[in-house]
């Protein structure tokens, strides 16, 4: 498991970190240094979701400062999502009107630090989901230990496809087969590295390369052999090497279809443009 990160040694290696919080205060003092070491290691973009208005507002002025290597989504987490949300979810709905927002998120339903109760976390995630699809944007789902309740609000919106990642996956081989049948892709993070991710590992192996993202989840979860410090985007070719090695694939090819997967569902080169559908079924 890699804990040095150097960049890659030809084009085929370029990497897509489909889900990092630049925006959060632990970046604050040295952005501009984190981003380059991303460009040293062979990191091409980077999707910064928001996780309440101002967060979102936050990634939208990083991808304008950063065109080309920074493209914004506009989500409440579920932390957020207590109480009346309508002011909120008109905000975003604002500025999910900017091209270089790529997709709506990070949203979704938490039952393990259970930020709100179920019905108001559900509410607000709905409520997103309608935006995504209003929008035609991806969405980009946070789903920790609540994979049959987020599956359900899901259907419960009426999708027979559903564009979008669920990011940071932390489940089993059978929580994600409902969500790959929806359209869906899943995303994986550096806690494939740690010694406890079991059954995480064996799910990563069966997930269809066509769906398959890489992310950092930065500024947490960091690979295993840098637990306790700050992650970073660099930092995301240790998730993409794991799961070469996981799947018995060469590296640059995990390389070109994580990349070529997260171009297709955000829009294309990270530079600002539309996107494609999330259509509601019947």
């Amino acid at each position: 498991m890699p804990d040095t990160l150097p960049a890659p040694p030809d084009p085929d290696a370029v990497l897509i970190d489909s889900h990092a919080h630049l925006d959060f205060r632990p970046f604050d003092e040295d952005r501009d240094t984190v981003l380059e070491h991303a460009a040293a290691a062979g990191v091409a973009g980077i999707v910064n979701p928001g996780v309440d208005v101002a967060s979102s507002r936050r990634a939208l002025a990083l991808a304008a400062a950063h065109p080309g290597v920074v493209r914004a989504a506009a989500g409440i987490h579920p932390m957020g999502s207590g109480g009346n949300v309508a002011d909120a979810l008109a905000a975003l709905g604002d500025l999910a009107d900017d091209p270089r927002v790529v997709a709506v998120g990070e949203t979704g339903l938490d039952l393990f630090k259970k930020y709100h109760p179920l019905a108001e976390q559900r509410a607000c995630f709905a409520g997103q989901l309608r935006l995504a699809a209003e929008r035609r944007l991806p969405v980009i789902i946070h789903c920790r230990e609540a994979f049959a309740e987020t599956l359900a609000a899901v259907r419960a919106e009426g999708f027979s496809q559903l564009r979008g990642v669920l990011h940071c996956f932390s489940g089993r081989w059978q929580d994600a087969v409902g969500f790959l049948e929806l359209g869906m892709h899943v995303g994986f993070a550096a806690n494939l590295t740690y010694p406890r991710a079991a059954a995480l590992r064996e799910a990563a192996v069966r997930i269809p390369l066509d769906r398959l993202l890489v992310e950092t989840d930065a500024p947490y979860l960091p690979p295993q052999k840098l637990r306790g410090q700050r992650n970073e985007p660099a930092f995301v070719r240790a998730a993409a090497v794991l799961l070469a090695a996981l799947r018995r694939a060469p590296a640059a090819e995990i390389a070109r279809a994580t990349t070529r997967n997260a171009l297709a569902l955000f829009g294309g080169r990270p530079t600002p443009g539309a996107t494609e559908a999330a259509e509601p079924g019947s």
